[in-house]
């Protein structure tokens, strides 16, 4: 029997089958605590990402049927993501394991580039919490999260060549921040 797809499970919670959207959390749960502790502070992600579930519970009868079930409940992680740092009135990530200089995830694939990262990861953890929110969002959605342009466009209430500019911007900023940190990085 083939699996239902996301928007399907939604339409059967529309309709009534609220024990339907244990399927949703299932499917979206490690995902969105991944992007939280990659976000977040770590002790307030699983509190923030039950308030996501919540949310998204709450409003399920409002979702746009016509539209793609994902970037719907990572605009909600988003806006919880957003009330927590305000609410914590700083941009301090505990935990960034950002692999900026490499290829986008699905390309990367060799030992060499796994030791570089490695070798990198305390360095760039440095250097990320010195990023504006609005540049490393679309990074941590692009690169850890794999979604495209155009999911992170929808999520983010952006256009998608936004999307794309803040990404580059980003880049360089961080590129930047770990010149400054490690003067003998290329």
């Amino acid at each position: 029997m083939e699996e239902a797809n996301d928007e399907d499970v939604v339409a059967r919670v529309q309709a009534g089958d609220m024990s339907s959207f244990d399927i949703l959390i299932e499917r979206y749960e490690k995902k969105i605590k991944r992007y939280a502790r990659k976000f977040l502070f770590k002790d307030d992600a699983d509190d923030i990402v039950q308030e996501v579930f919540i949310k998204a519970y709450i409003n399920i009868k409002s979702f746009d049927a016509g539209k793609r079930f994902s970037p719907w409940i990572y605009r909600i992680a988003h806006n919880e993501f957003i009330n927590a740092i305000k609410k914590k009135k700083t941009e301090k990530i505990l935990f960034f394991d950002f692999d900026l200089l490499f290829p986008h995830p699905a390309a990367r694939d060799s030992a060499d580039g796994e030791a570089i990262n490695n070798s990198l990861r305390s360095m760039l953890d440095k250097c990320l919490d010195k990023i504006n929110v609005k540049y490393r969002e679309p990074l941590v959605l692009y690169y850890f999260e794999n979604l495209n342009y155009k999911e992170i466009s929808d999520i983010l209430h952006i256009p998608a060549s936004t999307v794309g500019v803040r990404l580059a911007r980003g880049k360089a900023i961080l590129k930047k921040k770990v010149k400054e940190t490690d003067p003998t990085y290329e």
